[in-house]
């Protein structure tokens, strides 16, 4: 790597706190092309903490991050509109990222993940909600994906497919950083651990 090809996130001396009490840090992280880092440690860690802070949605309490490509963060709880429909709800995540409406592109999606299209997402199972969250990943491709619990409430063949579209990212120089409770699904590329340690250990 030179300095004409600078990580995509890069975070130095981060600190994390809630409520005063000090989660994780000072840790250093560092996510390049082609990259994928798994985030693990146990519940109440920090770890959605910790990537809010690198998408820039949390101020650390100490430290930096620099981000030197656009993003999207995928976490539990996602502005999605419950009044709206699947596509109507895709239609709004591609104006939000400036993307065209590719009205191909998203009865292609909806078709491969067997999402109703005119189902208002109050509606929806919390399977149905995740996929569609995840469908920005795809829709509107962005070079580095944080992703908070991507796998929550997905099937098998859902766990699959967003397999496949992780390692078309890596290999077009895309990155990831992902959390998950335990071992990644069969199948999912290749990820580096990043274990969070506790306040002034090294991660």
């Amino acid at each position: 790597m030179t300095a004409a090809d600078p990580p995509l996130l890069q975070a130095d001396a981060l600190v994390g706190e809630r409520q005063g009490r000090r989660l994780w840090g000072p840790l250093r992280l560092v996510l390049s092309r082609g990259q994928a880092l798994h985030l693990r440690g146990p519940n109440g860690c920090g770890k959605t903490t910790l990537i809010r802070t690198l998408a820039g949605l949390r101020r650390p309490a100490a430290g930096q991050v620099r981000r030197a490509a656009p993003l999207w963060f995928v976490g539990h709880a996602m502005p999605l509109a419950d009044a709206l429909d699947a596509r109507e709800n895709l239609h709004a995540w591609l104006d939000l990222a400036g993307a065209p409406r590719d009205g191909a592109l998203v009865e292609h999606w909806l078709q491969q993940e067997r999402l109703p299209a005119r189902r208002v997402l109050r509606e929806c199972s919390a399977g149905q909600r995740r996929r569609l969250a995840l469908a920005p990943l795809q829709l509107a491709p962005r070079p580095l994906w944080l992703l908070d619990e991507p796998f929550d409430a997905l099937d098998r063949a859902a766990c699959e497919r967003l397999a496949v579209r992780a390692q078309a990212h890596l290999a077009a120089g895309g990155a990831l950083l992902l959390s998950s409770h335990g071992a990644l699904p069969e199948g999912f590329p290749a990820c580096e651990p990043f274990d969070l340690a506790p306040p002034g250990g090294r991660a």
